[in-house]
């Protein structure tokens, strides 16, 4: 039987479909303030993303940080061990921006293709 998750059941984003944007959108969550990722993993689910696993979006910032879209430093936590905060770069806001012109254009594309073709679009 097939995992409900991979299906894309109503209110679930398949991994796949996520893997080409959930970089984009961490840049995005990091434009509005400094952040750690637990907290842009809640922040995600806040916007519908669903549960999304540490083992996916600890790599991405580290790779953010690593390309010098994000930069990270320690802080202290109020209730417990020092936690790394991201903040975004001038390089991640210009990345950021590229991010929505193809993210724009690809959708536009979508849903220009779903209309045409008798599909569902917006």
């Amino acid at each position: 039987m097939q995992n409900t998750k991979e299906r894309g059941a109503a209110g679930v984003i398949p991994s796949q479909m996520l893997k080409g944007t959930l970089e984009g959108c961490i840049l995005a969550v990091l434009s509005c303030a400094p952040t750690y990722g637990y907290e842009i993993t809640e922040q995600l689910a806040q916007y519908g993303f669903g549960p999304i696993a540490e083992g996916t979006i600890y790599p991405l910032l580290l790779r953010l940080e690593k390309n010098g879209l994000a930069q990270a430093e320690y802080r202290a936590s109020e209730v417990g061990p020092k936690r790394k905060y991201y903040a975004l770069t001038d390089k991640g806001r210009a990345e950021l921006q590229n991010f929505l012109a193809s993210y724009r254009e690809l959708t536009a594309a979508v849903d220009r293709l779903l209309t045409d073709t008798g599909g569902i679009a917006p």
